[in-house]
């Protein structure tokens, strides 16, 4: 293996470099480091993807979704659109091959890392506060979600976690990154044994492009996404399947009917 590509690194993330060119790949990345980071990046979302949507793909097809009946609604589309259609695919093809090329091999720092780092440091400096672990209480909710839902302007529910042992402690509003409208929400939950989980949101990326990620940051534990609406990042210290079970509650119920995600929250 003379020359390294970046096909054959996503291949050994992927588990499907042949085995022969292992050797020369392992040699590479322990002489570089950015590499190796970015392999492991690129391992933590494909976990963290097939952790939210393991499920979902065991279950039925639905019969709207049938390949059939997609492939036939498709013919028809093309029929009588096929003009746009092609100049939409030249246009698109044309774009996502200059922001290839145009795109570095790896980034020097991602948003995502950002937020994550912001998220983990604001966890550490509130978790340990006893009176003043949260600007808005658990018993002004209706309040506090309609708060920062207008600050970050995007709706912003309150998860249940119940059933994961845990309740809303309350929350407050932070400041947050440029790139990611300058403000951000911060959530506590608490359990019975006074473990803290925070959820920490802004709102979306000026690309809107969906992002997962689990990660070990600074002894914490964290689970970042994000999408059209938002990003969260949820931030705690329990083992690391709690953290994806609460971290997949939250998910579902921050993302469910999500169908327009890039209409803010004006309420």
């Amino acid at each position: 293996m003379s020359e390294i590509t970046r096909d054959q690194l996503m291949a050994y993330a992927d588990g499907q470099l042949p085995e022969p060119e292992h050797a020369a790949m392992e040699a590479f990345l322990a002489a570089n480091p950015d590499a190796a980071a970015d392999v492991a990046l690129h391992q933590r979302q494909s976990d963290a993807i097939r952790t939210l949507f393991g499920p979902v793909g065991a279950e039925a097809v639905p019969a709207r979704l049938k390949p059939r009946r997609l492939a036939a609604e498709m013919a028809r589309r093309r029929t009588r659109n096929w003009g746009w259609v092609a100049a939409a695919v030249v246009l698109v093809g044309l774009g996502l091959g200059a922001g290839w090329i145009a795109r570095p091999l790896f980034d020097a720092r991602p948003a995502s890392q950002l937020l994550i780092a912001d998220a983990v440091n604001a966890h550490a400096v509130y978790v340990a506060e006893n009176r003043h672990a949260v600007e808005v209480g658990s018993d002004d909710s209706e309040h506090l979600s309609g708060w920062l839902s207008n600050r970050l302007d995007t709706r912003l529910r309150m998860p249940d976690l119940a059933t994961e042992g845990f309740t809303l402690v309350g929350g407050r509003l932070l400041p947050g990154e440029p790139h990611a409208g300058g403000r951000a929400a911060q959530l506590m939950y608490e359990n019975a044994t006074s473990d803290r989980v925070t959820i920490y949101v802004t709102a979306a990326l000026p690309d809107r492009a969906p992002g997962y990620e689990f990660a070990s940051y600074d002894g914490a534990e964290v689970f970042y996404w994000a999408n059209a609406r938002i990003t969260c990042t949820v931030v705690g210290t329990l083992p690391e399947e709690q953290m994806k079970t609460v971290a997949s509650s939250i998910y579902r119920q921050l993302t469910e009917g999500d169908v327009n995600a890039g209409r803010p929250y004006r309420g």
